[in-house]
Protein backbone atom coordinates (compact mmCIF):
# COMPACT_ATOMS: atom_id res chain seq x y z
CA UNK A 1 0.00 0.00 0.00
CA UNK A 2 1.78 3.26 -1.12
CA UNK A 3 0.23 6.69 -0.37
CA UNK A 4 1.40 9.74 -2.09
CA UNK A 5 1.40 13.35 -1.38
CA UNK A 6 1.25 15.42 -4.47
CA UNK A 7 3.69 18.41 -4.91
CA UNK A 8 2.59 21.03 -7.13
CA UNK A 9 3.73 23.78 -5.30
CA UNK A 10 0.86 25.17 -3.15
CA UNK A 11 1.19 23.13 -0.04
CA UNK A 12 3.02 22.52 3.12
CA UNK A 13 3.82 18.67 2.19
CA UNK A 14 5.88 18.00 5.14
CA UNK A 15 3.39 18.51 7.72
CA UNK A 16 1.39 16.25 5.91
CA UNK A 17 4.01 14.01 5.48
CA UNK A 18 4.60 14.05 9.16
CA UNK A 19 1.09 13.50 10.23
CA UNK A 20 0.74 10.49 8.13
CA UNK A 21 4.26 9.25 10.12
CA UNK A 22 3.13 9.60 13.01
CA UNK A 23 -0.47 8.27 12.12
CA UNK A 24 1.95 5.04 11.56
CA UNK A 25 2.07 5.32 7.89
CA UNK A 26 4.87 5.97 5.62
CA UNK A 27 3.63 8.54 2.64
CA UNK A 28 5.88 10.22 -0.37
CA UNK A 29 5.83 12.94 -1.77
CA UNK A 30 5.11 12.72 -5.65
CA UNK A 31 5.43 15.40 -8.28
CA UNK A 32 4.37 13.75 -11.86
CA UNK A 33 1.51 12.62 -13.68
CA UNK A 34 3.74 9.32 -13.71
CA UNK A 35 3.91 9.13 -10.22
CA UNK A 36 0.31 9.44 -9.44
CA UNK A 37 -0.42 6.13 -11.49
CA UNK A 38 1.80 4.31 -9.46
CA UNK A 39 0.15 4.64 -5.79
CA UNK A 40 -2.87 3.50 -4.23
CA UNK A 41 -4.26 6.47 -2.21
CA UNK A 42 -3.44 9.95 -3.15
CA UNK A 43 -3.49 13.15 -1.29
CA UNK A 44 -4.29 16.61 -2.70
CA UNK A 45 -3.02 19.53 -0.18
CA UNK A 46 -3.34 23.00 -1.04
CA UNK A 47 -3.26 26.51 -0.05
CA UNK A 48 -3.75 29.43 -1.61
CA UNK A 49 -5.16 30.72 -4.55
CA UNK A 50 -7.70 28.46 -6.45
CA UNK A 51 -6.74 29.59 -10.12
CA UNK A 52 -3.15 29.60 -9.96
CA UNK A 53 -3.66 26.38 -8.18
CA UNK A 54 -5.84 24.56 -10.98
CA UNK A 55 -3.70 26.43 -13.63
CA UNK A 56 -0.37 24.66 -12.25
CA UNK A 57 -2.06 21.29 -11.91
CA UNK A 58 -3.31 21.51 -16.04
CA UNK A 59 0.06 23.03 -16.52
CA UNK A 60 1.77 19.66 -15.22
CA UNK A 61 -1.00 17.34 -16.55
CA UNK A 62 -1.68 16.51 -13.19
CA UNK A 63 -5.34 17.64 -13.23
CA UNK A 64 -6.26 14.32 -15.90
CA UNK A 65 -3.78 12.63 -13.73
CA UNK A 66 -6.01 12.66 -10.39
CA UNK A 67 -9.27 12.28 -12.37
CA UNK A 68 -7.85 9.09 -13.75
CA UNK A 69 -7.16 8.03 -9.94
CA UNK A 70 -10.54 9.08 -8.94
CA UNK A 71 -11.84 7.22 -11.62
CA UNK A 72 -9.99 3.78 -10.84
CA UNK A 73 -11.87 3.93 -7.65
CA UNK A 74 -8.52 4.30 -5.78
CA UNK A 75 -9.04 6.21 -2.49
CA UNK A 76 -8.27 10.64 -2.55
CA UNK A 77 -8.12 12.63 0.09
CA UNK A 78 -7.93 16.30 -0.78
CA UNK A 79 -7.31 19.17 1.97
CA UNK A 80 -8.65 22.56 1.57
CA UNK A 81 -7.53 24.11 -1.69
CA UNK A 82 -7.23 20.76 -2.26
CA UNK A 83 -11.25 20.09 -1.44
CA UNK A 84 -12.21 23.11 -3.52
CA UNK A 85 -10.77 22.06 -6.99
CA UNK A 86 -12.71 19.46 -7.10
CA UNK A 87 -15.69 21.59 -7.83
CA UNK A 88 -16.63 22.70 -10.96
CA UNK A 89 -16.04 26.30 -10.50
CA UNK A 90 -14.56 28.70 -8.17
CA UNK A 91 -15.07 32.18 -7.28
CA UNK A 92 -12.01 33.96 -6.66
CA UNK A 93 -10.90 36.72 -8.20
CA UNK A 94 -13.33 36.17 -11.19
CA UNK A 95 -14.64 32.88 -11.85
CA UNK A 96 -12.56 30.08 -12.50
CA UNK A 97 -13.06 25.90 -13.72
CA UNK A 98 -12.19 23.53 -11.22
CA UNK A 99 -11.45 20.07 -12.20
CA UNK A 100 -15.27 18.81 -12.11
CA UNK A 101 -14.95 15.85 -10.58
CA UNK A 102 -18.23 16.82 -7.98
CA UNK A 103 -21.00 19.29 -9.17
CA UNK A 104 -21.02 22.60 -7.03
CA UNK A 105 -19.28 26.09 -6.65
CA UNK A 106 -16.52 27.25 -4.08
CA UNK A 107 -17.62 30.55 -2.96
CA UNK A 108 -16.33 33.33 -0.75
CA UNK A 109 -17.80 33.39 3.05
CA UNK A 110 -20.38 36.36 3.68
CA UNK A 111 -20.23 36.79 7.52
CA UNK A 112 -21.51 39.59 9.45
CA UNK A 113 -18.46 40.87 10.84
CA UNK A 114 -20.03 42.84 13.66
CA UNK A 115 -20.16 40.03 15.52
CA UNK A 116 -16.50 39.46 15.43
CA UNK A 117 -16.22 37.08 12.52
CA UNK A 118 -13.46 37.55 9.98
CA UNK A 119 -12.53 36.06 6.48
CA UNK A 120 -10.24 34.04 6.46
CA UNK A 121 -11.71 31.38 8.66
CA UNK A 122 -8.52 30.79 10.96
CA UNK A 123 -8.78 28.70 13.87
CA UNK A 124 -10.02 25.73 15.72
CA UNK A 125 -13.91 24.76 15.35
CA UNK A 126 -16.18 21.78 15.18
CA UNK A 127 -17.01 19.33 12.46
CA UNK A 128 -20.97 18.38 12.84
CA UNK A 129 -21.53 15.01 11.61
CA UNK A 130 -24.30 14.77 8.47
CA UNK A 131 -23.45 11.34 7.42
CA UNK A 132 -21.15 8.45 8.64
CA UNK A 133 -17.69 8.95 6.47
CA UNK A 134 -14.90 6.18 6.44
CA UNK A 135 -12.46 9.30 7.71
CA UNK A 136 -14.20 9.75 10.79
CA UNK A 137 -14.16 6.56 12.19
CA UNK A 138 -13.43 6.48 15.60
CA UNK A 139 -14.60 10.14 15.99
CA UNK A 140 -16.84 12.04 18.26
CA UNK A 141 -19.46 14.75 16.92
CA UNK A 142 -18.42 17.92 17.82
CA UNK A 143 -14.92 17.55 17.63
CA UNK A 144 -12.21 20.53 16.99
CA UNK A 145 -10.41 20.71 13.79
CA UNK A 146 -8.17 23.53 12.41
CA UNK A 147 -9.34 25.81 9.63
CA UNK A 148 -7.46 28.25 7.41
CA UNK A 149 -9.48 29.82 4.75
CA UNK A 150 -11.85 32.03 3.18
CA UNK A 151 -13.80 30.17 0.71
CA UNK A 152 -15.89 27.33 1.13
CA UNK A 153 -17.56 24.86 -1.26
CA UNK A 154 -21.46 24.67 -1.93
CA UNK A 155 -22.24 20.86 -3.66
CA UNK A 156 -25.42 21.04 -6.12
CA UNK A 157 -25.72 17.22 -4.77
CA UNK A 158 -26.27 17.65 -0.74
CA UNK A 159 -25.66 13.71 -0.35
CA UNK A 160 -21.65 14.61 -0.68
CA UNK A 161 -21.55 16.13 2.47
CA UNK A 162 -20.24 14.73 5.59
CA UNK A 163 -20.00 17.33 7.91
CA UNK A 164 -20.76 21.11 8.52
CA UNK A 165 -19.42 23.55 10.50
CA UNK A 166 -21.17 26.76 11.86
CA UNK A 167 -19.33 29.70 11.19
CA UNK A 168 -22.21 32.68 10.42
CA UNK A 169 -24.07 29.77 9.21
CA UNK A 170 -23.36 26.75 8.58
CA UNK A 171 -21.16 25.51 5.64
CA UNK A 172 -19.46 22.29 4.53
CA UNK A 173 -15.88 21.64 6.02
CA UNK A 174 -15.89 17.70 4.83
CA UNK A 175 -17.55 15.81 1.42
CA UNK A 176 -17.44 12.04 0.74
CA UNK A 177 -18.36 10.17 -2.38
CA UNK A 178 -17.60 6.70 -2.99
CA UNK A 179 -13.38 6.40 -2.75
CA UNK A 180 -13.21 10.24 -2.81
CA UNK A 181 -13.19 12.35 0.97
CA UNK A 182 -11.97 15.90 1.28
CA UNK A 183 -11.47 18.06 4.11
CA UNK A 184 -11.61 22.22 4.08
CA UNK A 185 -10.08 21.86 8.02
CA UNK A 186 -6.26 21.00 8.05
CA UNK A 187 -6.06 17.20 9.44
CA UNK A 188 -2.10 17.79 9.58
CA UNK A 189 -2.73 20.71 12.02
CA UNK A 190 -5.64 19.09 14.02
CA UNK A 191 -3.46 17.26 16.38
CA UNK A 192 -4.83 13.87 17.64
CA UNK A 193 -8.31 14.12 15.46
CA UNK A 194 -6.04 15.01 12.76
CA UNK A 195 -3.90 12.34 13.21
CA UNK A 196 -6.79 9.69 13.39
CA UNK A 197 -8.71 10.99 10.31
CA UNK A 198 -5.14 10.77 7.90
CA UNK A 199 -4.76 7.19 9.63
CA UNK A 200 -8.33 6.35 8.64
CA UNK A 201 -7.79 7.16 4.90
CA UNK A 202 -4.48 5.07 4.81
CA UNK A 203 -6.60 2.39 5.81
CA UNK A 204 -9.46 2.69 3.86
Amino acid sequence: MSIGILDYGMANLRSVQNGFAQAGHTARVISTADEIRYVDRLVLPGVGAFQDAVATLRQHGLDQAIIRHIDAGKPFLGICLGLQMLFDVGYEDGEHAGLGVLRGTCERFKVDQTHGLKVPHMGWNQIQFVKPSPLFKGLADESNVYFVHGYHVVPADNSVVATTTDYGGKFVSSIWRDNVVATQFHPEKSQRVGLTILKNFAEM
